[in-house]
């Protein structure tokens, strides 16, 4: 009994640390799901497991009674459950564009952690952590060094105010000298004479935002600008 305990412990002690790891990734990139959040998926879900494991042979076998179940019942449910909770952490910005899958995949990786831990396999378990450290922090900071040019740039959402139709090829080509390459616009109308220019670019990643509003603010028939949306 007090090996069987003292196993238990070892094994919530082990996916509680990793389920750490995986959380203070996201908590240093201030997500909403962090710290605290993935440690209880991993606890949980090596609880679950366990529970899912020993319950399993715990009940009576003989002629008369023979009840059999799953040992990995419980943990199979985890794995589609978890699902409602990655969901809520998804959000749909107002430039269509989609954020937090990261962070709902990150926590379907640490209840895959604990429920590893809690059927005994402590060494995929850590390999597993080490390698989602290094495809979310590691590879896409190598590649955005030496790869593609997709890979090295940032996205920036832009707004202009404008008061002359006739400025707007000159705003163009003005983003284009500066290097700010234009993946989607949007051109309003607004009261008056005012025209707004909603502007999706991408820049260099080791570019800064600031410097990208210096140059756009100081375009010719730019009264107004707002940039944000950073990726």
């Amino acid at each position: 009994m007090v090996h069987m305990e003292l196993d238990v412990l070892i094994k919530l002690g082990i996916s509680a640390i990793l389920g750490m790891i995986i959380g203070l990734e996201r908590e240093l990139k201030r997500k909403p799901v962090g710290l605290k959040t993935s440690l209880v998926i991993s606890i949980v879900s090596c609880l679950l497991t366990i529970v899912s494991i020993e319950s399993a042979y715990k009940f009576p076998h003989n002629d008369q009674i023979n009840i059999t179940m799953d040992p990995l019942r419980l943990a199979a449910q985890i794995v589609s459950g978890i699902g409602f909770l990655g969901a809520g952490v998804i959000l749909r910005r107002g430039n269509d564009t989609i954020s937090g899958l990261t962070t709902a995949a990150l926590i379907w990786g640490a209840a895959g952690v604990g429920i590893a831990v809690g059927a005994g396999y402590f060494a995929e378990a850590l390999a597993g952590v080490a390698l989602l450290i290094i495809s979310v922090e590691i590879i896409p900071f190598f590649f955005s060094l030496v790869g593609p040019r997709q890979l090295r740039q940032k996205e920036i959402n832009i707004n202009l105010r404008v008061d002359d139709k006739s400025k707007f090829d000159s705003i163009i080509e003005a983003f284009e000298q500066q290097k700010i390459t234009i993946r989607k616009i949007h051109i309003e109308d607004l009261k008056g004479d005012e025209h707004l220019i909603r502007l999706l670019v991408t820049v260099d990643f080791r570019r800064n935002i600031t410097d990208v509003y210096y140059k756009v603010s100081s375009m010719e028939g730019v009264k107004r600008t707002e940039i944000g949306g950073l990726q």
